[in-house]
């Protein structure tokens, strides 16, 4: 087996890389754009103005429109992925903890109207998903204060 010698310039090789990095950047760039522009759907943007108008009658304060489309898509997005497995829940409990990491955390008796968000959510983007979640939220301590 021979091996032929390199026939091309550095000045040529150097080219096709700086030509190759920009095609990169742009590809990227446009993939960046259709993946925000896909999330955003006519139904995505329905389901936000829902949410909205439910935490709003319930008193609180609603993100822009636009990032709760982002954030939920018209499918719930992570929220609806698996909210009654195990991890689900487990994650959602410790969001409901002190706000300590390690040894230091702790649950605590959590105010009711966090939990209402989360059931705000599941009502309008997994309802199928919701009795089973309402059971487990039952069983919480929680408590309704004037804040949060």
């Amino acid at each position: 087996m021979s091996t032929q010698m390199e026939s091309s310039t550095k000045r040529g090789r150097s080219v096709l890389y700086i030509v190759s990095m920009i095609l990169l950047v742009v590809f990227a760039v446009i993939a960046l754009v259709n993946f925000r522009s896909a999330r955003e759907t006519q139904q995505s943007l329905e389901k936000a103005d829902q949410l909205i108008a439910t935490i709003e009658a319930a008193g609180g304060t609603a993100p822009q429109r636009e990032q709760i489309a982002r954030v939920l898509g018209d499918d719930g997005g992570a929220v609806c992925a698996n909210p009654n497995d195990a991890l689900s829940r487990a994650t959602f409990l410790s969001q409901l903890s002190n706000g300590a990491t390690g040894p230091g955390s702790r649950p605590v008796i959590a105010n009711a109207r966090i939990v209402q968000g989360e059931l705000a959510i599941l009502q309008i983007y997994c309802p199928d998903e919701l009795a089973e979640f309402q059971q487990f939220i039952d069983d919480l301590k929680t408590v309704h204060t004037g804040g949060a």
